[in-house]
């Protein structure tokens, strides 16, 4: 029995596109990669002439995701290995670029999460980390940002924004920024008031407390 045209062209150019909005976000996250590298051993050297103790690690964690630890916090940087669409609702389906060419609304995407260093320093698998930013990348490179504060409200223009090793440098030292101005809060007395004989027989930061930055608290920054 014969395939119909009509559907091999459609299973074909779906294919082809998907593969191609991969290949560009890989090739962005590799970008992502390098510049953090470059960024993190800038920081070591500016360390080290001024006598400063803050350590700036970066480390691999596999062929899509990678790591920077600073100041107790760890950058981890994720690209997840799928090709997405929108939702016809969202804004970036009602964009003149999107419009023109629908094709363009397919795209990769890299996360950034924040957790605590000695979240992994010290095994709490409870604690909680925070995805302060995504970044959606399409076969033309065109990106855009949803995220936090820098992150989401400096890159936000699909239509014209795209991928360059300047843009993927602003946007680190945005998520860096965010990171360091995102701190650790004491979380509310009646949730930590009690605690129990195994815990206290455990080490202090081994105990199943949970930690995070904004736990139990909510933020107007935090709600957008």
């Amino acid at each position: 029995m014969e395939i119909s045209e009509e559907l091999k062209k459609l299973v074909f150019d779906k294919s082809d596109l998907k593969q191609s909005v991969y290949k560009a976000t890989k090739e962005t996250f590799e970008q992502f990669r390098t510049i953090t590298q470059e960024i993190t051993e800038d920081f070591k050297r500016k360390a080290v002439a001024d006598g400063n103790r803050t350590v700036f690690e970066f480390r691999n964690r596999g062929d899509f995701e990678f790591e920077v630890k600073f100041a107790g916090d760890v950058l981890i940087f994720m690209m997840h290995t799928n090709v997405f669409e929108f939702s016809r609702n969202h804004e970036v389906m009602k964009t003149p670029y999107v419009k023109d060419l629908p094709q363009r609304s397919y795209c990769g995407i890299i996360h950034i999460y924040n957790f605590l260093a000695d979240s992994f320093t010290y095994d709490r698998e409870a604690d909680i980390g925070y995805m302060i930013g995504r970044v959606f990348v399409n076969n033309e490179k065109h990106y855009f940002i949803e995220g936090k504060r820098e992150l989401g409200v400096l890159y936000n223009n699909f239509n014209t924004a795209v991928i360059s090793p300047e843009s993927v440098q602003k946007i680190i030292e945005s998520a860096i920024t965010y990171t360091t101005n995102f701190d650790l809060l004491t979380p509310p007395y009646d949730e930590v008031k009690l605690v129990s004989v195994a815990e206290m027989k455990t080490t202090f930061d081994r105990k199943p407390m949970v930690t995070g930055k904004r736990l139990g608290f909510r933020f107007q920054q935090d709600m957008d």
